[in-house]
């Protein structure tokens, strides 16, 4: 349905009770400012779609009378999280109080009231359904968790993406290995060489915000490896297993129990595909992965500049080049390769970005952008890594538009692709 006006904005009473104000139209936050967002880049709140109310912010609209811009006074203000397989294109607009709390790390989308229905700015960037929310029966996932555990009642990591990411966090990723298909989970090292400002599994004791989940506690052996991944590439509907997961540090550290794993793996299977989904550190490591057999890599960023990746990532021991390199290997033996790229308006479509990505994709034969949502407090990011002025801004739609048309084909999604899409049956919506 096509909108005759901008949605309203939303408030809550800070009990979790959420408002209209019909006074105000919603405005879209870009870097540091609030804008008008275009009528056309609003869709309906996606099933799995969630709000949530910020302390301590006051919306900022646009009266609908004067057309000036203005602070909702009635309440905090309000976010959306916006489910996997969909990427924002503004962010919450608010003016932040001095004593207000940093937000938690989750991702927070422009949200609106329109003709009963909550809207936000955003796009569907992958028709994979695997990550659906109607797409879980939780007695099933725990039916699968009771089966594998019984299957492997030695295994560790079993153990641990049962106990902990598929009942504890109800991990789309984990809840999939445990009903039997598609992508399955091999969290790998306990440890990490970069001290991300917004990691999700381990933050510093001096910060305020908390990490989002408890990292992986020890290092698991090829055979614990291998033991639940062959069957999975056996048996699973488009399977594929990912080293590299939110629960862990960067398993290119624990390069040579991959490389055993993967070579022990295709022993014994030659089906699916085998990921890694890293901070492409060690292109040395990357190397060896690939003689062994690795099929894909996913190398997270949140910027194509090294100027601000290196703030953000605060590497031990390596540089941006290093990530650029490592994707450059995968390409030199025919592997799939992937960005996860972490998309914060004002600062992913600014034009010194956009070419900065340009480049990156033309010097390392690119083949996929995952365009995934930020998590993290928009305030509490630009001040961490010194950003005061994000420049002139091209808005994400259009960014993505541009990127589309100049490299045609260049993938967009959101989740690591099955060899069968890999192989060129992309577009199929292979989840079904």
């Amino acid at each position: 349905m096509s909108l005759t006006h901008s949605p309203y904005v939303l408030y809550s009473d800070g009990k979790g009770n959420i408002f209209e104000d019909q006074t105000l139209y919603v405005t879209g936050r870009t870097g540091w400012d609030a804008v008008e967002v275009p009528l056309d880049e609003w869709i309906l709140l996606p099933d799995g779609g969630s709000l949530y109310e910020l302390p301590g912010r006051r919306g900022i609209g646009i009266d609908v009378h004067t057309g000036e811009m203005r602070l909702c006074e009635k309440g905090w203000a309000v976010a959306a999280f916006i489910p996997p397989a969909h990427t924002g294109f503004y962010l919450s607009a608010y003016e932040t109080a001095p004593d207000a709390p940093t937000l938690p790390l989750f991702c927070y989308t422009a949200v609106g009231w329109y003709n009963e229905q909550f809207y936000v700015p955003a796009v569907r960037i992958e028709a994979d359904i695997r990550q659906d929310c109607n797409g879980y029966d939780q007695a099933k996932v725990e039916s699968g968790v009771t089966k594998l555990l019984e299957a492997y009642p030695h295994n560790r990591l079993v153990k641990h993406l049962a106990e902990n990411c598929a009942l504890t966090y109800h991990c789309p990723a984990a809840r999939n290995y445990f009903l039997g298909r598609w992508e399955c989970p091999i969290p790998a090292s306990p440890a990490c060489n970069a001290n991300c400002v917004g990691c999700i599994s381990l933050q510093p004791d001096e910060e305020t915000i908390v990490s989002t989940q408890d990292r992986l506690q020890f290092k698991p052996t090829p055979e614990e490896i291998v033991e639940y991944t062959v069957p999975h590439l056996e048996q699973a509907p488009y399977p594929l297993v990912s080293f590299g997961q939110g629960c862990e540090g960067e398993p290119l550290l624990m390069w040579e129990t991959i490389r055993a794993a993967i070579v022990e793996i295709r022993k014994h299977t030659s089906k699916g595909s085998i990921n890694i989904n890293t901070n492409g550190s060690r292109p040395d490591a990357v190397r060896k992965l690939c003689e062994a057999g690795l099929d894909s890599i996913r190398v997270s960023t949140n910027s194509a500049r090294p100027e601000i990746y290196m703030p953000y990532y605060r590497p031990n021991n390596y540089v941006f080049d290093d990530i650029v390199e490592s994707l450059k290997i995968v390409n030199e033996f025919g592997g799939w390769t992937s960005i996860n790229y972490f998309v914060f308006p004002g600062m992913t479509d600014s034009v010194d970005e956009y070419e900065a990505l340009r480049k990156l994709i033309r010097d390392t034969g690119l083949k996929m952008i995952q365009w995934r949502n930020f998590n993290i407090d928009p305030d509490w990011y630009l001040g961490k890594i010194g950003v005061g002025e994000t420049g002139e801004c091209l808005g994400v739609k259009q960014l993505q538009e541009l990127i589309r048309e100049e490299f045609p084909d260049l993938k967009f999604g959101y989740f690591n692709p099955p060899m069968e899409r890999i192989q060129g049956r992309y577009e199929v919506d292979f989840a079904h």
